[in-house]
This record gives C-alpha cells, structure tokens and sequence, in this order.
C-alpha cells in the first residue's frame, strides 16, 4: 500500500479481491464507479456491476431485491446521497427485512470541501446509526477501508461504511486487525483520552504528540465501529484518565460524541469535550479552512484535553 490513498481505491480493491471468490458479491452504483472505486470488478464482471444512473433510491431497491435473491450487494455512492435521499428505502426495504446490503457512503463530511452543503454528509453516522440491524463502520485510514469491506461481507445483515474522499496516508500498523465492535487504542496514556473516527483519528494523534510536549500523557483510541460501540474501552477510558474528547468529521449531534455520551451517562462515568461540525450546514470551501472554522484541529483538540485537566484539578 503506497503512503497516500484514496478510501474508495482501498475499498474498490478489496471488493474486487472478495468478488473474486464469491459470485454472490455485486456492486451497485449510482453513476459514481470510478469515485467509489468499483470501476476495477466493472471492467472484470461487468455481469456482477449495475449502474443505476443518478438514481439512489432505486439502487437501493434494486440491491434489497438482490440481497433478497441471496446476493450479496455492495450500495455505493456519495454519502449525503446514499443516506439521505434514499433513507426510506433503507428503513423500509434493508433495515426492517434485516436484509445484508451493504451501503457504502464516500465523500463523507465537510471534507468534501469545495462541493458545498448539499454534498458534505454531516448526519449520515446519526442516521444509520438509529436503524435498528444496522452496523456503522468508519474506517481511519485505506488500510482499515479494506478491513472494513471485509467486516461488511462477512457480517450478516445491512451494514454502513462511512469513507473519506481524499488521498489519506496509512496511519495503521501493517498488523492490525479490525474487529467489529471493537476500539484500538493507537496509544496509551493516563492524563486525557482522545477518541475519534475516521479522517480525526490522524488529527487527533497529532493532538497528543502536542499534549505529549506539555507534559501530558494522552490515550488516542480509534473507534472504528460506531454501532455497535466499544463500551468497555470508552468506560475504562472514562476511570483511568480525566475526561474523554471526541472529534469527528461529523455533527456533533447524533455521530460518535453522541454515542460516547449515552456511554458515559449510562454508566455514570467522567466528562466529555466533544468536537464536531456544530448544528448547522457547512460551506463551500477548501475543507482545510473548514476543519479551522469549526475547530477540528489539533490545537482544538489539545486546548479541549486541557480544559479537562483542569476541571479534574479543581
């Protein structure tokens, strides 16, 4: 794996890799097959790939028929569009009959950037996270993409693969294994914890290593799986340090701060600082100057750990 990759190269490789071996895989798509990277088993099965055109619902339908018919259907396309405009469908037609489609969202969040509101997911997590069957994957890095395509097919039932739309470097060991359902903590510390998904867990390592340099020990754990979530690591993360920040490229409302808090609250333990795209739409900019503007930065981060530390001080 080269050191920059797209998510959906990862994820349209990996799937490749799978429909090699079984037949029953088929990627449907909504006219995006060299976005999502499902251009490679196109040009290979081109029986095994239906192009629906810019028709989101009907990919949907179209692969609850298919999953219906003991297929195995890959859904993919942008992801305020896979979530969004095709919600209905999912609830109806994949959550309820607990169907195995596979929906796959890339070009999530305001790192979408330049696109604008109408194409920068900021509810898709809250959205499939709230349907009963459904699994809710969000991969850090090109290396846990293709470990979460592999998690997709082989757990039974809808799952959601949430992907990041630029070149992103490999911030995972070579030897890591995903686990649905499962944490990794990235680093170990007794002072913070910092928990993020996706395109954050990089920025939020970049947080410790500044925390690191003011003499603080932060624990950096990736959280992958958003449902169903690590509650024992986020519990023990909760007794062991002075509080929890969660940052994601994602409202803060309904996405991983929000299943963190539920956590918390349930069991009773510690504080939480969460970071996010507040309750309202982004804009149409370059997603540098959008992670500045809402505070998904390091030094957000890293201002908000300390905020923490005080608190427990005093």
């Amino acid at each position: 794996m080269s050191d920059m990759m797209k998510q959906a190269d990862a994820y349209g490789e990996k799937l490749f890799e799978l429909a090699e071996k079984d037949d029953r895989i088929i990627a449907v798509d909504a006219d995006v097959a060299i976005r999502m990277g499902t251009k490679f088993l196109k040009d290979k099965y081109p029986d095994r790939h239906i192009d629906v055109g810019i028709a989101e619902q009907n990919m949907i339908g179209v692969s609850a028929g298919l999953a219906s018919a003991g297929k195995i259907p890959f859904a993919g396309t942008i992801a305020t569009f896979a979530t969004g405009r095709t919600y209905d469908q999912i609830r109806q037609s994949v959550a309820y009959p607990n169907l195995s489609v596979k929906v796959i969202g890339g070009y999530s969040g305001i790192s979408v950037g330049q696109d604008g509101p109408t194409h920068q997911s900021c509810e898709d997590i809250s959205l499939m996270r709230g349907l009963p069957n459904f699994k809710v994957l969000v991969p850090c890095d090109p290396l846990e993409a293709k470990q979460a395509t592999v998690i997709a097919y082989s757990t039974e039932g809808p799952v959601y693969v949430r992907l990041i739309r630029h070149a992103i470097p490999a911030i995972l060991p070579q030897d890591y294994e995903m686990k649905l359902g499962k944490a990794q903590v990235l680093q170990q510390g007794n002072d913070v914890t910092l928990i993020a998904c996706g395109i954050m867990v990089e920025i939020s390592l970049s947080a410790a290593a500044d925390l690191d340099r003011d003499g603080i020990s932060a624990r950096v754990i990736n959280m992958s799986t958003i449902k169903p979530i690590d509650k024992e690591t986020i519990i023990s993360a909760a007794e062991e340090t002075a509080g929890i920040v969660s940052s994601e490229d994602h409202s803060v409302i309904g996405g991983l701060g929000s299943a963190v808090a539920e956590v918390l609250a349930e069991y009773g333990k510690g504080r939480l600082y969460r970071i996010g795209v507040p309750d309202c739409f982004g804009e149409s900019c370059l997603y540098g100057d959008l992670f500045e503007k809402f505070g998904l930065t390091a030094e957000n981060i890293s201002r908000s750990a300390k905020i923490l530390l005080q608190k427990r001080d005093r």
